[in-house]
């Protein structure tokens, strides 16, 4: 069943259980009693203002677009963003390809090698007209892996990675990625697609702009060997330099074919408060649009033990920490008063607990409760199962399910 019961983290819900449609329906107010703490929240406005913004993008730049769907693993978000025009979903494991297809979306990239003969199998067979799938290879044996599992059951579509020093998968050299296409272009059931690459790992924006400038000529030279079909897929493009993926890989410069350039952003279906606030390539090119965090951790100050010290109920089982730890944004006293969080910052964070370190002046009294913002989306939804959406005036309207 797709609702909440006593099972359901953020909710209190100890007597029976409500589907989805019912919950929603009764537009229950955040502070109503209906939730506990802490409970992490989506803002409808803000998700549906970061979709319709790189939806937008896309489309000016001539760009397909398949957002990595690692960061939420949530149909409706998915949905969302196929309505707004997403060619596909992205993903990085074989369980959540799986997880894709079961939830209907019709278009898979995964973003990824897969060696894994079960799930290729299974994969060989069920690619057809309803479902398109591609995946990564960066060596003979993937190539030899995906051949073996596709034997005899149908042809899957691969592409040839082309990675960086120091970076994660992907051929390093243009010669090991022509080794690898040759590979694939001679195996019976594999079919090559095109190129991949991703950019994210590199620190400078000139380094990432020299990395996808050796995609594009890497790809290239596999077409001037003849490796490469009418139909072309380039992809690249994670959350942090974006805004360059249309200046070294937009546009027709693969003579004689047709060129899909596929963008895979994902993180900015939620934006956050922490990294990806300093790192959004809007922060370049603000004519291009923005992006505003959708996400927020409610959580109650259960302890001021010092002075200048508040613990707050809130840990590592509920916030992301890998990136940056949660940042304060407001504070909402036992009143319902509501105002911001000067002079608090977060110190450390125990499995559900948040010392508050506070400033001269600043007082917070047990009861009160603290919002905060996530750093890193993409270790923020796989904590929830379901995360309520609210309206501007914290009507919940809808929940959001998570499938990790």
């Amino acid at each position: 069943m797709t609702g909440v019961d006593w099972r359901t983290k953020g909710f209190w819900q100890p007597d029976g259980a409500r589907t989805r449609e019912e919950f929603a329906v009764a537009r229950h107010d955040l502070f109503d009693g209906a939730f506990t703490w802490p409970v992490m929240v989506a803002r409808r406005a803000a998700l549906q203002h970061n979709i319709d913004t790189l939806a937008a993008f896309c489309a000016r730049h001539g760009l397909a677009f398949a957002p990595h769907g690692k960061a939420t693993m949530a149909p409706s978000l998915f949905a969302a963003q196929l309505r707004a025009g997403a060619w596909g979903i992205s993903a990085a494991t074989a369980n959540q390809v799986l997880a894709m297809r079961r939830l209907g979306v019709p278009r898979v990239l995964l973003a990824n090698e897969l060696l894994d003969r079960a799930p290729l199998r299974w994969l060989a067979e069920e690619v057809g007209p309803d479902f398109e799938f591609l995946c990564y290879v960066d060596s003979v044996d993937g190539v030899d892996a995906v051949a073996s599992a596709a034997a005899g059951r149908g042809t899957l579509r691969v592409l040839v990675e082309l990675g960086h020093g120091n970076g994660r998968t992907g051929c390093r050299t243009v010669s090991e990625l022509a080794a690898v296409a040759r590979a694939a272009v001679a195996a019976p059931g594999v079919e090559l697609a095109g190129v991949a690459g991703y950019e994210g790992g590199l620190s400078t924006v000139e380094d990432a702009g020299a990395y996808l400038a050796s995609v594009r000529s890497a790809t290239l030279e596999l077409a001037a060997e003849g490796l490469l079909g009418a139909d072309v897929t380039v992809t690249a493009g994670g959350s942090r330099y974006f805004d360059l993926v249309p200046v070294h890989l937009g546009g027709a410069w693969l003579p004689g074919r047709a060129l899909r350039t596929v963008l895979r952003s994902g993180a900015y279906v939620s934006h956050d408060d922490g990294i990806y606030r300093g790192w959004t390539p809007f922060r370049r090119i603000p004519e291009e649009g923005s992006l505003d965090p959708a996400l927020e951790l409610w959580a109650q100050v259960i302890s001021t033990p010092e002075e200048g010290l508040a613990i707050v109920g809130l840990g590592k089982r509920e916030a992301p920490y890998d990136e940056g730890l949660p940042v304060p944004r407001s504070v909402r006293r036992r009143d319902g008063t509501v105002e911001a969080a000067r002079g608090i910052e977060v110190r450390r964070l125990n499995d559900h607990h948040t010392y508050l370190g506070l400033g001269a002046g600043v007082r917070l009294r047990p009861g009160d409760l603290v919002c905060f913002g996530i750093s890193h989306p993409c270790t923020a939804f796989d904590k929830w199962r379901v995360i309520p959406v609210i309206e501007d005036d914290y009507a919940v309207t809808d929940l959001i399910d998570t499938y990790f």
